[in-house]
Parts: C-alpha cells; sequence; structure tokens
C-alpha cells in the first residue's frame, strides 16, 4: 500500500504557518511496509492528519491517494473496506464502548473484520497486564488500560497499515516499550508498516524515517 498526499491543506489548518518541511501543503509519499513517526508540537494537525486519511472530514484542499485511487472518489462500500482490511487505527480519543467489556469491544471490532480468536486476544492481554481486564467494562478502566486495549483491538484486525495518535499519552515507559513490541511483532507478522503521530520522538521509537506537520 502506497498512500500521497499531494498539496493537502485541511481548512483549520490554513491560517497556520506551515514549515517548507511540513507535510501540511507539500507532497509526501508514505511508502508500503515501512515505520514512519509523525511528529509535530500541539495544534499542528496530528489527529486533522488521521482523521482526514480515514475519510472522517474532507474539509481540505490538495488529494490523498490511496494506491493511486483518490480518496474523494471512494464510496461508501470502498470505505468500510479499506477501513475492514487495509488501514488499522487507534484514535486518540480511543473509541471504546465504555458499557461494554473488554470481551465485548474486541469481539464487536472482530465481527466487523475477522473471525476472533479469542486465546490470541487474552494472550495479549497478558503481555500488557490486563489479563484480569477481559470481563471489566471499559469505562472503569483507566486511561492508560483503556489505551492498551484500544491497541489490541487495532492489532487483531488485518491491516497493510497501523495508524496510531499518540497511543502512549497515558502509558508510562515500561508499558510503552511492551506495546511496542507488541506492535512490531504484529507488523513484522503482517509485513506491515505503521505511521505513529507524536509530540514527541525521545521515547526510544524505532522507526524508518520520521515526516513533520
Amino acid at each position: 500500500m502506497q498512500i500521497e498526499f499531494n498539496k493537502v491543506l485541511p481548512k483549520p489548518l490554513s491560517e497556520i504557518e506551515h514549515s517548507a518541511e511540513s507535510l501540511w501543503n507539500s507532497k509526501v509519499i508514505f511508502e508500503s511496509g515501512k515505520r514512519i513517526l509523525l511528529n509535530a508540537s500541539s495544534g499542528k494537525g496530528k489527529t486533522t492528519f488521521v482523521h482526514t486519511l480515514m475519510g472522517l472530514r474532507a474539509d481540505f484542499t490538495g488529494d490523498i491517494l490511496v494506491d493511486t485511487k483518490n480518496t474523494k472518489s471512494l464510496n461508501t462500500d470502498e470505505w468500510v473496506e479499506m477501513r475492514r482490511s487495509k488501514i488499522a487505527v487507534v484514535y486518540q480519543d480511543l473509541q471504546l464502548f465504555p458499557q461494554l467489556t473488554v470481551e465485548e469491544n474486541l469481539k464487536l471490532k472482530a465481527e466487523l473484520t475477522a473471525p476472533f480468536n479469542s486465546n490470541d486476544a487474552i494472550d495479549k492481554l497478558a503481555f500488557l497486564g490486563l489479563r484480569d481486564k477481559w470481563n471489566q467494562k471499559c469505562g472503569f478502566l483507566s486511561m492508560g488500560q483503556q489505551q492498551r486495549v484500544a491497541i489490541i483491538r487495532a492489532l487483531i484486525q488485518p491491516f497493510q497499515l497501523l495508524v496510531m495518535d499518540e497511543p502512549f499519552s497515558h502509558l508510562d515507559n515500561n508499558n510503552a516499550e511492551l506495546c511496542m513490541q507488541l506492535i512490531q511483532n504484529r507488523c513484522d507478522e503482517l509485513k506491515a508498516g505503521f505511521i505513529l503521530t507524536t509530540l514527541d520522538a525521545k521515547d526510544n521509537l524505532t522507526f524508518d524515517y520520521e515526516v513533520k506537520l
């Protein structure tokens, strides 16, 4: 999978000055299978980037091409298929259902994307120290615990690209490193790449190259 941002500029960011290195209003190609750090200070559009890429907002100039196809031309079924099998996402607001248990949140995602392997999901939870939260409602979990569940939820679906919007913002270094190890292993398994947005590149993250906003 190849994604090209060609002169993309979201309207809410049109009044902000962007550097010559910025992705906004430039031509940037995200290469297939690469692990990419999207680094920017607050207010530069990290979440806007994710929402724009995923078709959740269309208030931008320029074009986004996924495998040479302009996302402006995608119909509902094509968006569903892309989100089901090509691009997995960890949104900054996580988008878990608080009234459902961890198991129910994971099974609901699996019903939309791929057969559910409860043993694999439990193994991932155990690796991240959440084995005892299987039957806990997500609304009663801490933000750090919810982030880890959201990461696992993204990892259980098939994908060619994993997009993560500040996925470690509520995690200590040890838990962030465990999550990163799980992410790297899953990407290796699927021969997939990722784009990870962050406020700060100091977290010993392993990536192929960096893109700035």
